[in-house]
């Protein structure tokens, strides 16, 4: 679903007011004052997309905090990304500022206080995500925020690429190419964390990065086998269960973990896909190797916050 929300149809006098509720409703709880607040005018276009929320903010200057007292009327646990196309942004978090340039990103967590500044006007394409959604990809996050990422190369380039051409297709995506895409979005994001010096994650060896992605490589192409387990992988793979998790203490997710997920995104897809529009949900889960319905629906709500029906009757802007 896509939304416009505008300062321009509210007198100048209530344009703050109305704003703050604006950002409240689609972020979370802020509270927010401007220099000018006569002359103050903004707009967020929201875009709903499966897995991922993106908007694109275009505002006059200001500064939007977020409090313990915001934090305690409604405790979202969610990250917020966002990547500065026109103007500058300061975002301070965890006793550290992030200067953002046109090009650049930064993170932040609402489960605990941060500082937005703006000190002139202003556009950035803003994304929305579920905390254990980015907690399963990228270890040690409360060290990653308010750090700037460099939209000038690596994975902070292609990141910036990636959203704004999301941001200028989402309206024409169907829903399985629109979840594919936000589920790219996330993982070069999940990178350009990891390359952060603040990061922490201790680089495996070359032989053990060798073996983990051998192991990810033999369950992603087993994924729609009900018999898959980490047993039979250990034992098609000739390396012992306990070997097998020890590999995985330098990945954010534990083996099991890794092989639900896989299970689980794989069904999302194929959820939105309309070739399989007729297809009951539960030939879908037990398509992707799940052999309880109730269990699938289950992991598929705490995982994506819905259940798998209201998940397939979404559709992107």
């Amino acid at each position: 679903m896509s939304q416009l929300l505008s300062t321009d149809a509210i007198a100048p006098r209530e344009r703050l007011a109305y704003w703050t509720d604006m950002i409240c409703s689609t972020y979370v709880q802020l509270e927010c004052d401007a220099p000018d607040a006569q002359g103050f005018g903004g707009s967020i276009q929201s875009h709903h997309l499966p897995g991922l929320d993106l908007s694109v903010v275009r505002s006059r200057a200001q500064r939007v905090v977020r409090t313990p007292r915001s934090i305690s009327r409604a405790a979202d646990d969610c990250f917020i990304v966002r990547l500065q196309t026109r103007g500058h942004g300061v975002i301070s978090q965890d006793g550290r500022q992030a200067t953002v340039a046109p090009g650049d990103f930064a993170l932040y967590d609402s489960t605990r206080p941060y500082t937005l500044q703006f000190s002139e006007d202003f556009e950035e394409i803003v994304l929305k995500l579920r905390g254990e959604q980015l907690r399963a990809l990228v270890a040690g996050t409360e060290q990653l925020t308010a750090t700037t990422v460099s939209g000038q190369s690596g994975a902070g380039h292609l990141m910036a690429h990636m959203v704004t051409a999301l941001r200028d297709e989402a309206q024409r995506l169907p829903a399985a190419s629109a979840a594919a895409v936000a589920s790219g979005v996330i993982n070069v994001l999940a990178a350009g964390l990891q390359s952060l010096p603040a990061c922490g994650r201790a680089e495996p060896s070359a032989m053990g990065a060798y073996h983990v992605a051998r192991i990810k490589r033999h369950i992603d192409t087993r994924l729609r086998d009900p018999g898959l387990s980490i047993e039979s992988v250990a034992a098609d793979l000739g390396m012992s269960v306990g070997h097998l998790h020890r590999l995985f203490k330098t990945e954010p997710q534990s083996p099991s973990h890794y092989l639900w997920a896989q299970r689980l995104d794989g069904a999302s897809r194929e959820l939105l896909d309309a070739r399989r529009a007729r297809a009951a949900v539960s030939e879908i889960a037990f398509g992707w190797g799940f052999n309880d319905a109730a269990h699938f629906s289950r992991a598929f709500r705490e995982r994506f916050q819905q259940s798998p029906r209201e998940w397939r009757a979404q559709k992107p802007d």
